[in-house]
């Protein structure tokens, strides 16, 4: 509880608005997207797929390859319990989908289905964007892909097992605009999945890490991330660290309220 309490005063310290920006890409990313409101369409057809989630009292029993749940003390947990601890916020699925959006996101790999949630967000973002989606769970991907046959959500292709052997196969393969790291707290996963995912990314790719606070060794992973040459900007949002690629930016860090 400290760290958490220490770390977001440290974040209050040092982020800034878009008046505390001199960076032209980030200043438009900021205002053009960041600060802007979702379209309500959007927000309509999240709220319908986040309602019939949350009414799902189905009981299953999960297999957790991660850190583990802060909340749930066994495996044996409901679907709608599920969407509402492990489940993106809906402040994050809003952020999320005028992201994708905004950089018009065509080919998205997220690490971490769980029960489909933000594979929601990212296939609102932009129907037409291939998602591939890991999930090391059986049952949650199950329940995950239920939800996105009867919300008729197409272009999703679902990979069930360890990261550790969906990943490699995913990234020998693709490239990604976007990839959505959102399926294990571990640092030294969390730095496997970022070197693995490296092979994916072109010029203009987007890694977006959730929950970088959510420990002190994944601030750690975090603070790792952002000197690894290939990386060029960076902005910590507390809740999210976003990764850019692009060769024309001078490497710089920002820290940004939302």
């Amino acid at each position: 509880m400290w760290f958490k309490i220490k770390s977001y005063l440290f974040f209050l310290l040092k982020s800034t608005n878009e008046h505390g920006v001199h960076s032209p890409f980030v200043f438009n990313l900021i205002t053009g997207c960041l600060y802007r409101k979702t379209h309500t369409s959007k927000i309509t057809a999240f709220n319908l797929f986040s309602k019939k989630i949350k009414s799902n009292f189905t009981v299953i029993e999960v297999e957790d390859f991660g850190k583990g749940s802060k909340v749930f003390k066994g495996n044996f947990r409901k679907i709608a319990d599920i969407a509402k601890v492990a489940g993106i916020s809906s402040k994050k699925a809003l952020l999320l989908m005028r992201m994708v959006e905004y950089f018009n996101f065509h080919h998205i790999l997220e690490i971490g289905t769980s029960v489909g949630l933000g594979t929601a967000a990212l296939h609102i973002g932009n129907p037409n964007s291939k998602i591939i989606t890991l999930e090391g769970c059986k049952s949650t991907a199950f329940q995950a892909s239920e939800m996105f046959r009867s919300f008729q959500f197409k272009n999703i292709e679902q990979k069930i097992g360890n990261f550790s052997d969906t990943l490699p196969q995913v990234s020998a393969k693709n490239t990604f605009d976007l990839v959505y790291f959102d399926g294990n707290h571990q640092k030294k996963a969390t730095l496997n999945y970022f070197n693995e995912c490296l092979k994916t990314m072109n010029n203009n790719s987007v890694f977006i890490f959730d929950d970088i606070y959510w420990s002190e060794e994944m601030q750690e992973a975090w603070d790792e991330i952002k000197q690894h040459p290939k990386v060029t900007v960076t902005i910590n949002m507390y809740f999210w660290g976003i990764v850019f690629f692009r060769l024309e930016q001078a490497k710089q860090h920002f820290t940004i309220r939302i």
